[in-house]
């Protein structure tokens, strides 16, 4: 840390010398930036891009000028006097929250799990056994022994069948590039050789083991000598035998399938068979596989038949949720002998909750077991657990505080489950369900904090969209608060590719900001998959300035309703919510005081040219479609900063190993605020060299960004750092 002052002053004086000539920047402070227009023509549309170098990250002067702004922000991050406290309070209170427990897999009497166990800086495996007692945890594998700076992450880990090796997938600094690594539970030590690109964003990687447990399915992305404009695509899945050498490992499918084919195995319930789920990008279409032990493949849906996930149970029986005719789900059941979509028999109809779809993050939306089967489902943000039996008569739901939320059902064999239960307000646990009894307890797998929210309530509520939608709101407030227009409010917002909003602790952060006077609202918008698909589907493609206009609206409300007033409120968002954020602040500059956008999409005209990108078009939308182009090009941020705008403050942030979203964007859209802008307010870029997305980054820079975040709102919205 000592040796930061001179690099920064270094970085500062070597940007000025580069870019000495160009126009300096309305944002008097800000490092000057060169203009070199660059011009595209879309149909018979003209656009100019002036800041198309900074696309370039392997340009000397590119590294020189983030360099540049990165060190503008340290220095005004670093000058302001609540920053080092508000990091040494978070990281006090966050490393003195106990261990805590996700992404069970059960094996037997074995349960693997992720396991943290602050202030490691990443995440390990740990395993246990079904008293599910944190006491009796074994650790089968410490990435932060691997890597003492704490830079190697686990993408994803599978239990063999037996228990007795686990596969892991492993990546540094955020990249999220990782090489498959297979270690004995028993010894901790690593077996096999090392199997390369078999993990990347956006399409992620995956793996599910042979019966028998000699061998696995895997996915695997085409290697150099294929072309590096390949290696983020065309993921295929091969089969690799215990002991073989990976270069002979045999292929099995994929090389018909789209070139943003995302694959996901798997064989949990059943490791008699193999479920594949391959979806088409990011927009949520999905095909289905089933693989066998004699290496039968058989396909049960296309794309067009909107089928969202698929798992077989024990009970040898295929269970698929189907938008088809039904955007709230409805449960189909097909034997395996007779897997002909078109066989399928609807054992649980469409309802008003919503069957919670596949997805990248999360545990199976459908559990079976011998006795039942357990369907996750969504009611406007929080969730619940229905219970059928296995011809879809309904038994019940399984029991939960109220306004919460269930990541994981894992079946264990001793007849009972555990499952998640998430709150706002509470450390989340695991309860235990019997299914003999009926009855839930909650276990020993509950994480303690010393962050306490017993003087907080959360409120929901609804603001009134452009077309008339209700757009829900949830209020986090300390009880009693006045509603006077003087209160500092945080609005958080995604919207985008049916992802949920649900309820989650709000930890250490959102005390402080609570503790500062604070309010803090998370805005259930239309893109995500609250309500179904309907309410996906209304906030993408063509429709997706439905989302900014539901943000916005909930900003007005919330001054309408006197929560706040546009002087005191900021608003954030990350990736897809970044987009979000660039989106509102340029079509209503005048909403907030200022905004966090965190690797954030600007550039939609260019979005779908990244490696990335180009699973996104599923989702925004591709400007080779005159009418998504058209929708594309009336709200890209980037291309709407005008000259002598009073935009709000703004602080950026992205990381130098982001997959998901290029960095470019983050550096074009400072460069063009920073030369726009007229309201005197800073405009800040962070770039941080050893993260990505966000994923996989070690505790000490979660926690440094967090700092970053809110010493940027206290000093902006005026805040004080409350009393400890």
């Amino acid at each position: 840390m000592k040796y930061l002052p001179v690099i920064r002053m270094t970085a500062l004086a070597v940007c000025s010398l580069i870019f000495a000539g160009g126009a300096f920047a309305a944002d008097r402070s800000a490092p000057p930036t060169a203009v070199q227009a660059v011009t595209d023509t879309y149909g018979d549309i003209t656009v100019t891009d002036p800041y198309r170098w900074l696309e370039n990250q392997a340009d000397p002067k590119v590294h020189q000028w983030s360099l540049a702004q990165d060190a503008r922000t340290r220095h005004y991050l670093d000058k302001l006097s609540f920053r080092k406290p508000i990091y040494e309070r978070l990281m006090k209170q966050i490393s003195a929250s106990s261990s805590s427990y996700y992404g069970l897999q059960a094996v037997g009497d074995k349960i693997f799990a992720y396991y943290n166990q602050p202030p490691k800086q990443q995440p390990m495996i740990a395993l246990l056994d079904n008293r599910a007692d944190p006491a009796q945890a074994k650790v089968v594998l410490d990435p932060n022994v691997i890597n003492p700076k704490g830079t190697t992450a686990i993408d994803w880990f599978v239990p063999s069948p037996q228990g007795k090796l686990v596969a892991v997938s492993m990546s540094d600094n955020g990249s999220e590039d990782g090489s498959l690594h297979i270690f004995d539970v028993a010894s901790g030590k690593q077996v096999d050789q090392v199997i390369a690109r078999v993990q990347y964003p956006t399409g992620g990687g995956s793996l599910a083991w042979r019966a028998d447990g000699s061998g696995f399915w895997y996915t695997r992305y085409p290697g150099p000598e294929e072309g590096a404009e390949r290696q983020h695509f065309f993921q295929q899945v091969y089969f690799h035998k215990l002991g073989d050498d990976p270069a002979k490992d045999s292929y099995v499918m994929g090389k018909d399938f789209p070139k943003v084919a995302e694959i996901a195995l798997d064989s949990r319930q059943n490791p008699d068979y193999v479920v594949a789920t391959v979806a088409n990008g990011d927009g949520g279409e999905y095909a289905h596989y089933v693989l066998g032990q004699d290496g039968s493949i058989k396909q049960v849906s296309r794309f067009e038949d909107k089928i969202v996930a698929a798992a077989i149970g024990a009970d040898d029986a295929l269970y698929l949720i189907s938008h088809q005719d039904a955007p709230h789900g409805k449960l189909l059941k097909l034997a395996l002998n007779d897997l002909d979509l078109s066989h399928a028999k609807t054992i649980v109809p469409q309802s008003d909750a919503v069957m919670q779809p596949g997805g990248e993050f999360g545990g199976s939306p459908v559990v079976v077991t011998k006795n039942a089967v357990y369907v996750r489902e969504l009611v406007g943000g929080p969730s619940r657990v229905a219970i059928f039996d296995h011809d879809g008569a309904s038994k019940g739901v399984l029991p939960l505080p109220d306004v919460a939320a269930v990541d994981e059902v894992e079946a264990l064999s001793d007849g009972t489950l555990l499952y998640s239960v998430r709150t706002f307000l509470a450390p989340a646990s695991f309860s235990r369900y019997d299914e003999a009894a009926g009855k839930a307890q909650t276990t020993k797998l509950i994480q303690t904090s010393p962050v306490n929210f017993d003087d907080v309530e959360v409120v929901r509520e609804f603001a009134t969209s452009k077309d008339g939608t209700k757009v829900p709101l949830n209020i986090v407030r300390r009880k009693g608060v006045k509603l006077d227009g003087s209160n500092p409010l945080l609005l958080y917002g995604y919207g985008g590719y049916g992802v949920n909003l649900t309820p989650h602790f709000l930890g250490a952060p959102t005390r402080l900001w609570l503790d500062a006077g604070g309010i803090y609202v998370i805005a259930n918008l239309r893109g995500g998959g609250e309500f179904g698909e309907e309410w996906h589907a209304q906030g993408a493609l063509t429709h997706k300035q439905n989302v900014f206009d539901d943000f916005a609206a909930a900003a007005q409300y919330l001054v309408a309703q006197k929560y706040t007033t546009s002087a005191r409120m900021a608003s954030m968002g990350g990736s897809n919510g970044g987009l979000l954020m660039g989106a509102v602040f340029t079509q209503h500059p005048d909403l907030f005081r200022a905004v966090v956008s965190q690797v954030g999409i600007y550039d939609m005209l260019r979005v779908e040219l990244d490696p990335n990108g180009a699973f996104n078009t599923t989702e925004f939308g591709s400007v080779k479609n005159p009418d998504q182009f058209k929708a594309l090009m009336a709200y890209s941020p980037y291309h709407h900063v005008n000259k002598g705008t009073k935009y709000p403050a703004v602080f950026m942030a992205t990381g130098e190993t982001d997959g998901r979203v290029n960095p470019m964007h983050s550096r074009k859209m400072i460069a063009r605020l920073q030369a726009a802008t007229a309201s005197g307010k800073p405009i800040l870029l962070s770039i941080n060299s050893h993260a990505g997305h966000g994923i996989g980054s070690s505790l000490t820079i979660k926690v440094n960004q967090a700092a970053d975040v809110y010493a940027f709102l206290f000093d902006q919205l005026g805040m004080k750092l409350p009393a400890k």
